[in-house]
């Protein structure tokens, strides 16, 4: 099965978080899943890391790598119809990079792990 993991869902993973349900952490764990980290949510992860609003177990450039090849996870890069179709989405989240991120799995018709309701109102499949 192919997902996109939203970014809070992504560092909870990291983190072992007990927020991210044991399903989902089963599904991004799963080998036999392809799994793709929006470059949206790790630009989102420096910017925050860097302005020290966001704490990491490692530092950014150590841990992002590390953990993306050892996981397995794919970068899902920004294309040009990712912005055609975030120009084209109604205002519900104001957050420009679950937005992108909710873009990114409408052209491309993938699932998206989260737990942000918000994302049900873009009508796009949620795990």
């Amino acid at each position: 099965m192919r997902l996109l993991v939203d970014t809070q869902s992504f560092l909870w993973f990291l983190a072992g978080d007990q927020r991210l349900c044991k399903a989902a952490r089963q599904t991004i764990a799963d080998l036999d899943n392809e799994v793709h980290v929006s470059i949206a949510s790790l630009w989102e992860i420096a910017i925050k890391y860097g302005l020290g609003k966001l704490s990491l177990s490692e530092p950014f450039e150590a841990l992002i790598p590390k953990q993306l090849e050892e996981n397995e996870f794919d970068v899902l890069h920004i294309r040009l119809d990712d912005l055609s179709q975030l120009v084209q989405m109604p205002l519900h989240h104001r957050d420009p990079f679950d937005r992108l991120i909710i873009a990114q799995a409408k052209i491309r018709d993938i699932p998206i792990i989260t737990n942000d309701p918000m994302f049900d109102r873009y009508k796009v499949k949620i795990i």
